[in-house]
């Protein structure tokens, strides 16, 4: 389908957060850098936040895969710091694994984002949904400061992006269709799961990365959220 099509389809445009809407490594990066210095760890800070994402998002996984009780979002965090510190070598306490999972609340958009996602919202309604806690996405609207209509927390699913709970949930609370959605995200695993929940998906891919092998190949495949904007509205 031709961006002229889902132009005349789509209602509501949903983003993951953690990384398309917030730079997620690069804020993250510039965080753990001091605290990393003064540990007198002499590695690279932005492989320490590489680490960290990789070991969450795994843990998170298994647990969308377990669909037992939902683990919040800032318990995984907890854990993956705790194992990224041990696995580097540095000792640390509980309150500086608080404080460094802390920082995911204080992320910033990327600077096309702000001016992108206002174009965005004169045609259509504009939506988070996102594996944080719904209380860490609250505390984050003041940081990133995107007047979303809805924030939407994967907790309201009980399960993690991409399980197919949660797009159909969101979905069902912004009272649309599954393929009035365009979904986006800069995570191929986010696109491939809402595509095969039935929304129609973009992959922002700011990093010229490939997208991969999979029968869930994004609509839409842009370098940034202003080429969204461009061809979106």
């Amino acid at each position: 389908m031709n961006s002229s099509e889902l132009k005349d389809r789509i209602k509501v445009v949903m983003f993951d957060q953690y990384g398309t809407v917030v730079d997620m490594q690069g804020d993250l990066t510039a965080a753990v850098t001091p605290y990393l210095r003064d540990k007198g760890w002499n590695g690279n800070p932005g492989s320490f936040v590489t680490w960290w994402r990789r070991t969450h998002f795994e843990n998170s996984m298994i647990d969308a895969l377990l669909h037992k009780e939902h683990t919040p979002y800032r318990e995984i965090g907890h854990r993956a710091v705790s194992y990224t510190l041990e696995r580097a070598g540095i000792a640390h306490t509980e309150e500086e694994v608080r404080y460094l999972v802390g920082c995911i609340e204080k992320l910033k958009p990327f600077a096309d984002v702000p001016e992108a996602l206002a174009r965005l919202r004169t045609k259509y309604k504009t939506v988070v949904l996102s594996n944080g806690d719904p209380d860490m996405l609250e505390n984050a609207k003041r940081h990133h400061g995107i007047p979303f209509d809805q924030v939407i927390s994967v907790a309201t699913a009980n399960s993690f992006k991409p399980h197919v709970a949660t797009y159909t949930k969101a979905a069902g609370i912004m009272q649309v269709r599954m393929d009035e959605v365009l979904f986006v995200a800069n995570h191929a695993f986010d696109c491939i799961g809402a595509k095969a929940a039935g929304m129609y998906t973009a992959f922002i891919d700011r990093r010229n990365r490939p997208f991969g092998a999979t029968p869930y190949q994004p609509d839409i495949r842009v370098k940034d959220m202003k080429s969204l904007a461009d061809l979106m509205v």
